[in-house]
C-alpha cells in the first residue's frame, strides 16, 4: 500500500484520495522537463500535483496552472499546492481538459498521460480514467496543448518508449516537432521502458539520451538518475 504521505525535500504530497500515486515517471518527468525562461506552466491530468509541485520548486516566479478531471485527485492536489512554499503560484483547477474554456497560453505545458490503449481495465474507475486513452486520447492531449503552447514554448510528456514514434507521427500533423528525447532503462540489460519527450513548433535536430535508473542492482542507482532526481528525493 502506497503511503499516504510521500515525503519530498522541499515538500510532501499527500496521496490518499487521488487514484494514481507517486511514482517514477513522474519524477522523472518534473525533474527532467526544461525550465529555461518559463514563466506560465500548464501540467495537464495532475493527480496528486507531483509535477506541478517540482515545477515550482524549480523556477522563481512561474505562474502553475495543474488541470485534473477527478475531483477527489483536483481536492487533493489543491490541499498539497496549499500547503507547499509556492502556494501563491500554483492553481488546481477541476476541469475536463477537452472542454474547458482556456484564455492563456503557456511557455512548457507537462503531461503524464494516460497511455493503455488495449490491455485489461482497472476495476477502479478512477484508476482506469487515469491510466487509459479513452478518456484523453494522444490526438486531444496533443491539439489542445497546440492550442495553448506559446510560439516559443515547449511541450514535455513521459509515455511507454514503444509508443514514442506514434505520439511523435501525431504530434507532427499539427506541427509540433519532437527536439528532445530521454529513453529511460530500469537496468543496464533491459530495453528503455519509458521515454521522455520535448516538443515545439521548431522544426530542429533532436537530441536523443539514454538513462538507466538501476545500474548497480536492486536500489543501486546510476548517477545520472541520482544527477537528476537529487533535488527532490531525501535519500540522495
Amino acid at each position: 500500500m502506497a503511503n499516504k504521505v510521500f515525503n519530498f525535500k522541499q515538500f510532501a504530497v499527500r496521496q490518499e484520495k487521488a487514484a494514481m500515486k507517486i511514482g517514477t515517471d513522474g519524477v522523472l518527468l518534473g525533474a527532467w522537463a526544461s525550465v529555461n525562461k518559463v514563466q506560465s506552466v500548464l501540467d495537464i491530468g495532475t493527480g496528486t500535483g507531483l509535477i506541478a509541485l517540482m515545477l515550482a520548486q524549480r523556477t522563481t516566479d512561474a505562474l502553475i496552472h495543474a488541470v485534473e478531471l477527478d475531483h477527489a485527485a483536483q481536492s487533493e492536489a489543491a490541499f498539497n499546492f496549499k500547503a507547499s512554499p509556492w502556494n501563491n503560484r500554483l492553481n488546481a483547477i477541476h476541469a475536463d481538459f477537452k472542454t474547458c474554456h482556456w484564455t492563456s497560453s503557456y511557455d512548457l505545458i507537462v503531461s503524464n498521460p494516460p497511455f493503455f490503449k488495449h490491455s485489461l481495465k482497472n476495476p477502479c474507475d478512477k484508476k482506469s480514467i487515469a491510466r487509459h486513452t479513452d478518456s484523453l486520447s494522444y490526438d486531444q492531449l496533443i491539439r489542445g496543448a497546440v492550442k495553448l503552447l506559446s510560439n516559443t514554448g515547449r511541450f514535455c510528456v513521459v509515455l511507454p518508449a514503444s509508443e514514442r514514434n506514434n505520439f511523435k507521427k501525431i504530434a507532427a500533423q499539427d506541427q509540433l516537432y519532437l527536439n528532445k528525447v530521454l529513453y529511460i532503462k530500469p537496468t543496464p540489460s533491459k530495453p528503455p521502458k519509458r521515454v521522455l519527450m520535448e516538443f515545439s513548433f521548431e522544426n530542429k535536430l533532436g537530441i536523443e539520451n539514454e538513462m538507466i535508473i538501476e545500474e548497480f542492482g536492486r536500489h543501486g542507482y546510476s548517477d545520472d538518475y541520482k544527477q537528476l532526481t537529487k533535488d527532490f528525493y531525501l535519500g540522495f
